[in-house]
């Protein structure tokens, strides 16, 4: 949404730069990339996870490059280039923690685990993003027997949950979003009513 409606930075990438901190994250681990993030830029240390070493180390590409926080080429909330409407549909938390429960149940109960197998077949080790989505990564430690299926399936609701905290948090940050409780039972016209063309 933010890269049609507004004006967005993307820095450049450099692949020394870049390879360098993917070996020092290979090496040392988040952590201590983390702690380095921290130091040069702490709103973007706030706003990137210690385990998520891939953005860590885009972070600290992009303050190499730029000289200047990461956080500084972030998304940030401001006139739309559009004329547009949004409208987000949000829930209760307790709703929503009881939704992710029920459905990673019902992704496990009809076949992930399989799903995972048939996919580590086909290389899903190899990528760098598929292999660390939400279940493909918790699935895959209890193949490595790291943990049980049943952790695994608890441990993808925990940190499903986080994710859509997050995802939260990141929508509720723009003021131009008018929310409705997904709960209400005129949703779709209450929805309609804010969209100017459409009566």
């Amino acid at each position: 949404m933010q890269a049609v409606l507004d004006d967005l930075k993307f820095p450049g990438t450099d692949d020394a730069v870049r390879a360098r901190f993917e070996a020092e994250l290979a090496s040392a681990g988040p952590e201590a990339l983390h702690r380095r993030l921290q130091e040069l830029d702490p709103a973007a240390a706030i706003a990137i996870l210690p385990s998520n070493g891939r953005r860590i180390v885009r972070a600290l590409e992009v303050i190499e490059l730029t000289g200047e926080p990461f956080s500084a080429n972030l998304p940030k909330p401001g006139p739309a280039r559009y004329d547009t409407v949004q409208i987000g549909v949000d829930r209760e938390v307790s709703e929503l923690d009881a939704r992710i429960d029920l459905r990673v149940d019902t992704m496990f109960a009809a076949g992930l685990e399989d799903e995972v197998r048939a996919l580590v077949k086909q290389g899903l080790r190899d990528g760098k993003t598929a292999s660390r989505a939400l279940g493909y990564q918790q699935v895959l430690s209890a193949m490595d027997g790291a943990c049980t299926i049943d952790f695994a399936a608890e441990e993808t609701k925990r940190a499903t949950r986080r994710f859509v905290r997050r995802q939260r948090s990141w929508f509720r940050r723009d003021q131009r979003i008018t929310w409705l409780d997904g709960a209400r039972q005129d949703l779709v016209a209450a929805a309609g009513n804010l969209v100017p063309w459409s009566s």
